[in-house]
Formats: C-alpha cells, sequence, structure tokens
C-alpha cells in the first residue's frame, strides 16, 4: 500500500514527471539558469573592470588565432595551451606615469648616496636620467662599463621593464679632442659609450630591444659650456631618456634640444680626450635588429 500510494504521488504530486503536477516546477529550472547567466554576467562585468588592458590585449591575440585568425603579434598561449609568459607581472603598463618612475630614482639616488653621480628630470619628451660617464659609468677615454656601474644599470632595467615606453641611451662627451685606434674622434666614444649601456640592458637583462636605442653626440649638446673642467665633468655623461609620448627614437633623437645646466655637480677622476671640430650631426646607432 505505501508503495502504491509513493507511485501515485510521483506519477500526480508535485515530482515533475506529469504534464499537471509536473509542469508547475519546470520554471524552477529556467529561474535557475537565468540565476546562473546572471551571476556569470556580474563577474564578467567586475573583470572587465579591473581589467589590465595589455593582458586582455595578449588574450584577444591567442582567442584570435585559435579560431583561424589574423595574428599580429605573440599570444599568451601557444602549443596547445602552454603559458609562454614566465611572469605574466612583467607585462608593460603604458599607464605608470614617468613621474613615478622619477620618485623611485630620486629614493634610489638617495638610498645609495649617488646625488653626484646620478640625476632625474623631466622634460618636454619625457624622464631623462643622467649618469656621469667617468664617475660611475666608464674609466677615462674606455667605453667598457665598471663593475659598479652595472648594478646600477640593474637598478635602471628594473624600472624600464614593466613600462611600454620607448627608450634612447644618449653618449655625451667634453669638447676636449681624442685620438686613438679605437675612437678617432667624440662621436666614436659617445656612440660607442651608449651602444655599451643598451647592450647590457638588452642582453644582460632581457629588455625589449624593439623599444630601445642609441646615439652618441660627441659634445654637441651640453649641459653648460665647456669652459672649464667642472663643466666639463658635468658634460661627460650618459642619458637614459623615457619618451613621454609615441615618438620614434629616431625622430626624438634628431630633434632633443640640448639639455639644461645639471643641479648637482657630476665629479669625474679626469678629462677626456675629445674634439670639437666636428658637423652638428648625431651618430645613431639602433638596437633593432
Amino acid at each position: 500500500m505505501a508503495r502504491r500510494a509513493l507511485a501515485g504521488l510521483s506519477n500526480h504530486g508535485g515530482g515533475g514527471g506529469g504534464h499537471d503536477g509536473g509542469g508547475m516546477m519546470r520554471w524552477l529550472l529556467t529561474y535557475a539558469d537565468m540565476i546562473t547567466l546572471l551571476t556569470a554576467f556580474f563577474i564578467m562585468m567586475y573583470s572587465m573592470s579591473v581589467l589590465n588592458l595589455n593582458k586582455f590585449k595578449q588574450l584577444a591575440l591567442s582567442v584570435r588565432s585559435g579560431f583561424g585568425g589574423d595574428l599580429h603579434g605573440a599570444g599568451i598561449f601557444e602549443d596547445g595551451g602552454a603559458a609562454v609568459l614566465d611572469n605574466p607581472d612583467e607585462i608593460p603598463d603604458p599607464e605608470l606615469p614617468l613621474s613615478a618612475i622619477r620618485d623611485q630614482v630620486d629614493e634610489y639616488i638617495k638610498d645609495h648616496k649617488l646625488e653626484e653621480c646620478v640625476t632625474a628630470r623631466m622634460e618636454e619628451r619625457g624622464l631623462v636620467i643622467s649618469l656621469s660617464s667617468e664617475e660611475l659609468l666608464f674609466q677615462l677615454g674606455r667605453a667598457e662599463l665598471r663593475r659598479e656601474a652595472r648594478r646600477v644599470l640593474d637598478r635602471m632595467a628594473e624600472l624600464l621593464s614593466p613600462i611600454a615606453n620607448e627608450v634612447l641611451v644618449e653618449g655625451h662627451t667634453c669638447n676636449l679632442p681624442i685620438r686613438t685606434l679605437f675612437y678617432p674622434s667624440n662621436w666614436e666614444l659617445s656612440t660607442a659609450r651608449a651602444t655599451a649601456v643598451v647592450r647590457y640592458l638588452v642582453t644582460k637583462k632581457r629588455l625589449d630591444p624593439r623599444r630601445i636605442g642609441a646615439a652618441g653626440y660627441a659634445d654637441s649638446r651640453p649641459y653648460v659650456e665647456n669652459s672649464s673642467e667642472e663643466q666639463r665633468r658635468r658634460n661627460r655623461r650618459v642619458d637614459i631618456v623615457i619618451f613621454a609620448s609615441e615618438d620614434t627614437l629616431l625622430r626624438n633623437a634628431q630633434t632633443a634640444p640640448a639639455t639644461p645646466p645639471l643641479g648637482s655637480s657630476l665629479e669625474s677622476s679626469g678629462g677626456d680626450s675629445h674634439q670639437s671640430d666636428l658637423h652638428q650631426t648625431a651618430a645613431h646607432v639602433s638596437s633593432r635588429h
């Protein structure tokens, strides 16, 4: 009797098998589906509100390539979904303000007592970080990086890695002449020094070579007039220029104005041998392959 009663309840009650009683409960399925879709929709809306634009572009490229679309850049996944990004946090962030980078540079200078060797300033073209050539980076008349210079460049690489801005490394000298086997003039020396910095950042610190370049200006763009040894020390430098706009490296290298006088002195252990009777045309060396 009990089995018959339960069978009758399942056939005619709220179980959902018949056209009468069962149909009354089918609205729960539609309601549950709607709630699930709404939950998924609001989760998606929330994730979009905190979206990292670069990560989204990488994802879009991957999805496009998966559906056979035209791929114009590297995606997040390849080889069946294997991740190719070693560290997603290292994706360049184009929205990081240059003022924040300048604050970090100033803090590093203060912590390591590098006021006489490193300065940072804002210009119309972007942020310029000046490094003393002989006090910090190179020996007199040479273009090989010192060991202590690499520690500073390591920190510069940490600041450059998270951003997408283009970077130009500029070599500058004073107006004293040089004539050696390797460096017949200021142009070769200044360009070799800038290239040495770029090569270190690209080969050792893995900076993207497509957004960094080198330029040598010899004595054509000094901080101050080369009228004394103190002023010549200020002019012997390497500038790391982080552009604020999307201008090309070559255009900025050709049109960058002469920089204003440096606030603090850049000491050096001696004078460069330089030459000033050359044309005022910068020698550009790009690191793009």
